[in-house]
């Protein structure tokens, strides 16, 4: 990806057709590039195209600030989009696990980013209705640019490095931001110690998006139950312990506040209340853990060691209360909030990484 065309407009259709046939699209159109435009992107930010974002030392490759450029211009974004796309990957190598082959993975993991501070509004990120879904560039481009990154500078691509067995519809685009306007509590940011007029991204690895529909109750106990039992189904534990981001939509949120709870008060219900009944891990065969890898199986398994929770009858499924981390997102029209299931951490702050301010070009 290192010549890049001077188009004429009668070129572009061509130019297209050329990048799907190098294998470097995501599977839809993406917009062709020049030296010019590329120009653009490298002007919203003082570090040097060469410097490398994030490296994969297992596959040899490294992504550079003007690799990240080409991508994010070929997903469509905007060049004021471009530091937000840098702070992405930065949170990401903090993160640690995209340079363990997380990507990789036949789990069909995929990043994900959560935006906070001024420049959602800045740019335009959805924050309210839709949210995971279409209809919003800075969304849709932010969130693509990291995949094409994955795709043409890593080889990620689906039936070759990417092994997902199923995968999830994540892996074309996943970008959010938070609805601090909205939300009772102190944005996701502030809570981890920013400022609130600082724009951060948060980095995620994301194994699926469970939606709860819970407009019957106002009792805040009710709610957090239901939220408790879709972060402990059977079907979420892979490891030993997992973790989750419940997504709460503004008015479930406030439902909490308005009953005097914090998202502390959230977080520990949801932590003392996610354990499942032994006997229920034994009828799916998940009642007991590999020796090597702490991954669930069967205690009937020859690889099987004892969880270690002792054989106790109820066994937690999080390894501490800060394996879940709550934000708002969403619209104030129903009572609808979601789960994210996560790839950890399972107890330490999550990736947060601040957007540099742009340099104009």
């Amino acid at each position: 990806m290192t010549d890049l065309p001077v188009l004429d407009i009668d070129e572009v259709r061509g130019v297209m057709e050329d990048y799907f046939e190098r294998g470097w699209t995501d599977g839809l159109p993406v917009m062709p590039v020049t030296e010019t435009s590329l120009d653009e992107f490298l002007a919203t930010t003082p570090r040097a195209p060469d410097e490398v974002v994030l490296a994969m030392p297992h596959l040899n490759r490294e992504c550079t600030v003007r690799t990240a450029a080409i991508n994010a211009a070929m997903a469509g974004c905007r060049p004021e989009y471009f530091p937000v796309v840098l702070a992405a990957w930065a949170a990401f190598a903090a993160e640690g696990y995209v340079p363990r082959a997380i990507w990789q993975s036949t789990t069909g993991t995929a990043p994900m980013l959560l935006v906070n501070g001024p420049i959602r509004s800045g740019i335009g990120l959805n924050s309210k209705g839709n949210v995971f879904g279409s209809g919003f560039r800075a969304n849709a481009t932010i969130g693509r640019a990291i995949r094409l990154t994955a795709i043409n500078a890593f080889g990620l691509r689906p039936h070759e490095l990417d092994q997902a067995t199923q995968g999830n519809p994540a892996k074309y685009t996943a970008c959010i931001a938070e609805n601090e306007e909205e939300s009772p509590w102190p944005p996701f940011h502030v809570e981890h110690g920013f400022d609130r007029e600082t724009s951060t991204v948060t980095a995620m690895t994301m194994r699926s998006v469970v939606h709860i529909e819970a407009r019957h109750t106002t009792v805040p106990e009710q709610l957090a139950l239901d939220l408790t039992d879709t972060i402990r189904r059977t079907g979420a534990l892979i490891h030993e312990t997992i973790s989750a981001c419940i997504a709460l939509g503004p008015e479930h949120a406030q439902l909490f506040a308005a009953s005097g709870w914090t998202k502390d008060e959230l977080r520990r219900f949801v932590y003392e209340h996610a354990f499942n009944r032994r006997e229920a891990l034994a009828a799916v065969g998940k009642d007991a853990v590999s020796g090597k890898t702490r991954w669930r199986l069967s205690s009937q398994h020859p690889d099987s060691v004892p969880d270690s929770t002792g054989g106790a009858e109820e066994v937690r499924v999080l390894g501490s209360e800060q394996a879940v981390q709550i934000v708002v997102v969403g619209a104030q029209n129903a009572g609808v909030s979601a789960v994210i299931e996560t790839f950890g951490p399972r107890g330490g702050a999550p990736s947060i990484v601040p957007v540099e301010s742009p340099r104009s070009a």
